[in-house]
């Protein structure tokens, strides 16, 4: 299996392909990445640098095109494509079904992978994707048990790719509402949830409290770690309570299902947080790394360590962790 890890700036990618990474997925500083945050991502300059950092290693850089392009700004997204071609980026990561159709027509030679945007969670959608645009891999939404990754990855030819560790959303993979009403901005289109400009931090009596355009998210007592407002995992009073009323801040964390992936025929595990420090980058890229080795090594025995546990725990979102979807004991 393939390891999959996020860049957002030079000195991550740099720490990601240091530290073990196979593959480096970035963005642009713009709209078509859906982490579209100041001081964020990549110019040209800045992917020169980068793919010559990775291709000297032997590894490869994806570049993020995860938005969908609107009429008004659609040269925005062909020129991306454009400077991935030129460039020699090994790969576009793609959600939107014309500039798939784009980048398959003007640049054959550009190799793509579907997105997890493209919410394609069963093995028809992915079979349409590669029969009409050449897509080799899909990224699966975070939605599926391992029985159903299992059933897509047994009736594909297109490699499959899956979220190993990182912060989740509500499982609607960019198409959340949520941020567009309260922001004006829709993450799938402007690039980011919850953009910097609406958000407003502010020490009051009752405690430090963040809010977002306006609508309050969270209130934090002193000494109470306080997380990036989203409105999905933000407290909110509810018929007296006052609790994550719609999601609770966990991370996924995957890595004691690393055999699971490699019987059901996974062939790329991603970690998410281009938004996260290099610092982030380096420790759970080298986490990963050993893991998968380990697993090549001796799949029948692997157990995840102790320490990687640990290492994992201290970059939890919210101090906790769950396997997500993939376990459904319920079911």
């Amino acid at each position: 299996m393939d390891l999959v890890c996020p860049a957002g700036s030079l000195p991550a990618l740099k720490a990601a392909i240091d530290h073990g990474a196979d593959w480096v997925y970035l963005g642009l500083r713009d709209s078509t990445n859906a982490r579209n945050f100041a001081g964020l991502n990549f110019d040209r300059a800045a992917l020169l640098q980068g793919l010559a950092y990775a291709h000297a290693r032997r590894r490869k850089v994806l570049l993020a095109l995860n938005t969908y392009p609107q009429a008004a700004t659609w040269r925005r997204w062909t020129d991306a494509v454009d400077l991935a071609a030129d460039t020699g980026v090994d790969a576009i990561i793609v959600a939107d079904l014309a500039l798939l159709d784009y980048a398959h027509r003007t640049h054959p030679g550009l190799t793509l992978h579907l997105s997890v945007q493209g919410s394609a969670t069963n093995y028809e959608a992915i079979n349409f994707y590669q029969e009409r645009f050449g897509v080799t891999r899909a990224v699966l939404p975070r939605v599926l048990s391992l029985a159903q990754v299992e059933l897509v990855a047994r009736n594909t030819s297109v490699e499959i790719e899956v979220f190993g560790f990182g912060g989740l959303c509500v499982m609607v993979e960019g198409r959340c509402a949520l941020s567009a009403y309260a922001c004006g901005d829709s993450p799938n289109t402007f690039g980011a949830c919850s953009p910097g400009h609406a958000v407003r931090w502010e020490e009051t009596a009752a405690g430090l409290e963040s809010r977002l355009n306006g609508v309050l998210i969270d209130r934090y007592a002193p000494g109470e770690r306080a997380a990036y407002p989203t409105l999905c995992k933000g407290r909110f009073e509810v018929d007296g309570a006052t609790y994550y009323a719609v999601e609770e801040p966990a991370s996924l964390n995957t890595i004691e299902l690393l055999p699971d992936f490699l019987r059901a025929g996974v062939r790329a595990v991603k970690i998410e947080g281009r938004q996260r420090s290099p610092a982030y980058v380096a420790q759970v890229t080298q986490v990963w790394r050993e893991a998968i080795d380990a697993l090549r090594a001796e799949p029948e025995r692997f157990v995840p360590r102790a320490q990687w546990i640990a290492a994992l725990g201290r970059h939890a979102e919210g101090s906790q962790q769950t396997l997500g979807a993939f376990s459904r004991p319920w079911k």
